[in-house]
């Protein structure tokens, strides 16, 4: 029986219930998912790329996900990451009508670029749509609880870099 590997990409700068929510999804759907952080030379995160990986498969433990996924960089174009972990899917969270505007845009051009990639578009719950990552980054940064928005243990993270 052929493994179906899904290739979950984003920055992941922090790990959100958001992202947790669509890879939970995902692990329904598919027997191994990769999670690829993106690594972009010209930005500068708040979490390196081997602090986002600890926290995603601590979490990815905790939800007894572990050994059904990878959690690894990339550079480049998404399709190139894809095609290395022999995925034949890539996983797009999308909370509204804006995200999945720009997805389809994606989508298209993904798909001229690899045919044999499909795109899985998976909605985030409604608990779990205001989230993003860069307000996340925001509210610590002032102090403010994340507690609501962010697994566990990368809530002490964020409490732990603003202390």
């Amino acid at each position: 029986m052929t493994r179906r590997t899904a290739l979950y990409p984003g920055s992941f700068d922090p790990f959100t219930l958001g992202h947790l929510d669509i890879l939970r999804q995902t692990a329904r759907l598919f027997d191994h998912v990769v999670v690829a952080i993106g690594i972009h030379p010209g930005k500068a995160p708040l979490f390196s790329f081997e602090e986002r990986r600890a926290l995603i498969e601590e979490v990815a433990r905790s939800e007894g996900l572990g050994d059904r996924i990878a959690v690894e960089s990339f550079e480049g174009l998404v399709v190139e990451a894809a095609r290395r972990r022999g995925a034949g899917a890539l996983i797009r969270g999308l909370r509204d009508g804006t995200d999945l505007d720009y997805e389809m845009q994606m989508a298209g051009m993904n798909g001229v670029l690899s045919p044999d990639l499909v795109t899985v578009f998976l909605p985030a719950s409604p608990a779990r749509r205001p989230i993003t990552a860069t307000l996340v980054r925001q509210i610590a940064a002032m102090g403010g609880d994340v507690a609501p928005f962010v697994p566990p243990a990368v809530a002490a993270a964020l409490r732990a870099r603003n202390a």
